[in-house]
């Protein structure tokens, strides 16, 4: 086997590290013709992305204008932090419709802030489609993910409509088919010389959708097992970020990551027992109301969701033993209180203890684009992902936990799925469970004259 001059690969090295170390712009063609496509970049080639603008409204800029930057940094969140919570109530008393439509747009200005960073970041390429085939991938999979809630939850409304039940039926060829299409536009959008960029590109994008659209997905799932399934993790969160941010900010002194510099262990401390007793007392405000703790349906007959029922056993106060060691503290040997406050003790400690780590990966990603924040669409909070960072890791672990510990089989929504079935169908499956009835002595076998 013949061998490769030693003098012409050191040659051909050097000249690949000499283009190495030219400036970003321009550079990456050049190396992708020269050295074989190779990458060889490292994070401090990565260009900065544009500092964002300062959006703080000229009415508070002039009010605070008298305060260090610490104290008007801390008015300005504390302000927005307070309107943003009010917004909050007006839409939980507007009702569960108006919550999913905040999370869905939530997902998509969350979707809109990341892909803006990855466009700024390469813009200098000038890919074509990129920006176009991202936002197509996003409405292919809310169009998979929404119409897969619309056949779970609204089938009587379905039923009821041929064109709905055409598009349920084939849903999932047909959001294959609009993928697909997404997919082959991208392999013919593909440029010589930018090849590995455009799929870092690719996988930026389904990655993105990964983190919003899935967990935004969760979220709504969460909203229709009942509205204290997604008041309870949501207000938790918000909770420990505003206490484990004041503790941090008048006691703060021990570093708690790196990635993260403002954190300090006194910060997380405390955000995390203040968070677990709000959690606590939170729930049982809730655990009240049926408004609160009945599954989210929707009735075809007045075209409404309704939060109507009768409270399940985790909603139903209960008389519990207090452990030995406690009785002494609390003065009493048993407490009445609802079940569900138990749950919102695993909720709050996820939230405060394993929630922040959404924040901190965050703060990764920024790091590694040189940017301070998302976007600036909240003054003194940054975009609306520096907001739901935690949020999104908090939605996944309320499913998972529902899954496992707490939702048996759904009646209501069982039935829902009988009555799409034809005639014959769902003749076969009654035929069936009265068999199955009479074997279980429930029912009587029919009388032979």
């Amino acid at each position: 086997m013949q061998s490769f001059p030693r003098g012409r690969a050191l040659r051909w090295i050097t000249w690949c590290l000499i283009l190495s170390t030219q400036t970003h712009r321009g550079s990456a063609g050049v190396l992708g013709e020269k050295c074989g496509d190779l990458d060889l970049r490292n994070d401090s080639d990565i260009p900065a992305v544009p500092p964002t603008t300062d959006s703080t409204p000229e009415i508070l800029k002039k009010a605070l204008s008298g305060l260090s930057s610490r104290w008007k940094n801390w008015w300005i969140r504390g302000i927005l932090t307070l309107a943003m919570i009010s917004l909050f109530f007006l839409i939980i008393y507007l009702g569960s419709f108006m919550l999913m439509l905040l999370v869905l747009s939530i997902q998509v200005k969350c979707f809109h802030e990341i892909i803006t960073i990855g466009y700024r970041v390469y813009h200098s390429y000038e890919l074509p489609w990129f920006r176009t085939l991202s936002w197509y991938f996003l409405l292919c999979v809310n169009y998979f993910f929404y119409g897969e809630t619309v056949a779970d939850y609204f089938a009587t409304f379905v039923q009821r409509r041929e064109q709905l039940q055409f598009l349920i039926r084939y849903h999932r060829f047909i959001s294959f088919t609009l993928y697909l299409t997404g997919f082959c536009m991208f392999v013919l959008s593909l440029v010589k010389r930018h090849y590995r960029l455009q799929f870092y590109m690719f996988a930026w994008t389904h990655v993105t959708l990964l983190i919003t659209v899935t967990q935004s997905h969760l979220v709504i799932q969460n909203l229709f097992e009942g509205m204290i399934w997604f008041l309870v993790p949501i207000s938790s969160v918000i909770c420990n970020d505003i206490t484990a941010y004041i503790f941090g900010f008048f006691f703060g002194r021990t570093p708690l990551i790196k990635l993260s510099p403002k954190k300090t262990w006194e910060g997380f401390i405390g955000g995390f027992f203040s968070t677990v007793a709000f959690g606590f007392i939170f729930a049982y405000l809730l655990a009240q109301y049926q408004y609160f703790v009945c599954p989210v349906e929707y009735n075809s007959e007045t075209n409404r969701f309704v939060t109507e029922c009768a409270p399940s056993e985790l909603f139903q106060i209960q008389n519990y033993s207090v452990p030995p060691f406690l009785q002494d503290v609390l003065g009493r040997e048993t407490v009445n209180m609802y079940p569900f406050q138990m749950h919102s003790i695993a909720l709050s400690t996820f939230a405060s203890l394993i929630g922040p780590f959404g924040g901190f990966f965050a703060s990764g990603f920024k790091r590694a684009f040189k940017i301070k924040d998302f976007a600036d669409t909240i003054p003194g909070h940054g975009g609306i992902m520096d907001r739901f960072d935690c949020q999104y890791l908090m939605a996944t672990f309320v499913h998972v936990y529902i899954t496992s510990f707490i939702r048996g089989p759904n009646p209501s929504k069982l039935l829902q799925q009988l009555l799409v079935l034809q005639p014959e169908q769902q003749l076969n499956v009654y035929k069936t469970l009265k068999s199955h009835l009479i074997e279980k002595g429930i029912l009587q076998p029919p009388l032979r004259g």
